[in-house]
């Protein structure tokens, strides 16, 4: 009797070790703390979902030196880091990541333990902890050294009306090298703050392995009277956007992002920190504009999104914000997304194993290429499905334009108070084209009472 208790106690050793080493090496190979997910309801996304798969991968890039630098800069007073690097320790570690991840998966699977890391906002939650303190948080720009006079302007005006009190970092990413003059007109424009330029690795703007060069060509050519339909680099740009900004290492000491494209405009003082409000109301992705998307630039994407939260029905959030998107519990996609082009935003959102994944599938589907997607669709569906919608938020008070739209508030009190300079009747909110109805609906918001005024 004794030796078989012995036996039974030896096994049950050995299982809970094996379980703890599980534990640490995950706990090594993450670059946030992890969280156990909590259980996911599907009674709350479209009835077809019910089929469940099993996946995680992870990324470190090792940022030490990058962080040093900054903060060498940082304390000189005016700064210009250069991110104009070798990527290719940095893509074997994504390789050996994503590998060991699996492998651990597997284990996890054999052991029968359940998968972890399904949650998006259990990856997020270490971002809230700063609560109360200074975010890690930066504006960042995707632009070329030709669109220099454009990035002025908006340079100009977020400095004026954000920047200038808060300071925080700015990052600019190139597919090419950055020249001497670009680099030294932005830092005449940015005297305050830490100013980071890096230039893109060839793997994240290229063509991966298993497209069709020649489809794409095709598909090129027949959409050439769509807009953007017969363009190269928009598609390498949007593909970018979709599954790469994030893993630049300029942005690895970040958790939070404010997009910023040449020729915008900021209509209105912003008085407040708007990276700083995002982290202490654990808010995860804010907008400004929504808008309807060109069907004929994305006719698989939604079809693809589906089949991919049914297998992996953990992604979704069980309080997410589907009836943003489709009208009919998933069936069909009304074409609905936030316009990118303005993004406040979690950095950990896209980092995330769920997006991570999301993201991988999309781009073996070819659809960047062979058909037109957008990055704003692709981050507005994620974003919709995999976290609360509570943790969506529409600046209302941030006077925006992007040609040829604009955001501007249509509250007279907001309007004075921040010194806008817009012109409230060209509020694009509620317009036709807008999807401001439908957001206000899904997140059973009451309209502005005088919300019709500005929908013609």
């Amino acid at each position: 009797m004794g030796l078989l208790l012995s036996k039974r106690l030896l096994r049950f050793i050995l299982v809970v070790g094996g379980f703890l080493i599980l534990l640490i090496t995950l706990s090594s190979h993450s670059s946030t703390k992890e969280y156990m997910p909590q259980p996911l309801d599907m009674s709350s996304f479209a009835a077809p979902l019910t089929d469940f798969g099993n996946s995680i991968s992870s990324s470190i890039l090792d940022a030490a030196g990058m962080e040093a630098e900054s903060q060498r800069v940082a304390a000189e007073g005016n700064a210009e880091v250069d991110g104009e690097m070798s990527f290719s320790n940095n893509e074997v570690a994504d390789k050996d990541m994503d590998e060991q991840a699996k492998a651990l998966k597997d284990s996890a699977n054999a052991a029968g333990i359940e998968d972890i890391s399904k949650s998006v906002m259990d990856f997020i939650q270490p971002s809230f902890e700063n609560h109360g303190m200074r975010p890690k948080a930066c504006l960042v720009t995707l632009v070329r050294n030709s669109e220099l006079p454009g990035m002025l302007n908006s340079i100009r005006k977020v400095q004026q009306r954000f920047n200038k009190e808060f300071q925080y970092d700015w990052v600019f990413l190139n597919d090419v090298e950055f020249s001497q003059d670009f680099k030294d007109a932005v830092l005449k424009e940015i005297p305050t703050s830490v100013v980071k330029f890096g230039v893109i690795p060839k793997e994240h703007w290229s063509y991966p392995e298993y497209i069709d060069q020649s489809k794409a060509a095709d598909t090129r050519a027949k959409m050439s009277d769509i807009i953007y339909g017969g363009s190269e680099s928009y598609r390498h740009m949007c593909r970018y956007q979709s599954g790469f900004f994030w893993r630049h290492p300029l942005l690895d000491d970040y958790d939070w992002y404010w997009r910023v494209e040449p020729d915008i405009n900021l209509y209105c003082d912003i008085k407040y920190d708007v990276f700083k409000w995002m982290q202490d109301n654990e808010k995860v992705y804010g907008f400004t504009i929504t808008i309807h998307e060109y069907l004929s630039t994305i006719p698989t994407l939604w079809k693809t999104s589906m089949d991919f939260f049914k297998e992996n029905p953990e992604y979704v959030d069980k309080d997410n914000l589907m009836e943003f998107l489709s009208g009919d519990g998933g069936e069909h996609y009304n074409l609905c997304h936030f316009w990118s082009n303005f993004e406040i935003a979690n950095l950990n959102l896209w980092r995330s194993p769920a997006y991570r994944e999301y993201f991988d599938a999309l781009d073996h589907a070819g659809g960047f290429f062979y058909e037109r997607w957008g990055d704003a669709p692709v981050h507005s569906i994620a974003a919709a499905i995999m976290l609360p919608k509570d943790k969506i938020h529409y600046f209302s008070n941030i006077g925006y334009h992007h040609p040829p739209y604009d955001n501007c508030p249509i509250d007279d009190l907001v309007w004075t108070e921040n010194n806008c300079d817009c012109v409230q009747k060209n509020d694009f909110t509620f317009k036709g084209y807008a999807c401001g109805k439908e957001y206000y609906a899904a997140q059973k918001l009451e309209k502005p009472a005088n919300w019709e005024e500005y929908s013609h």
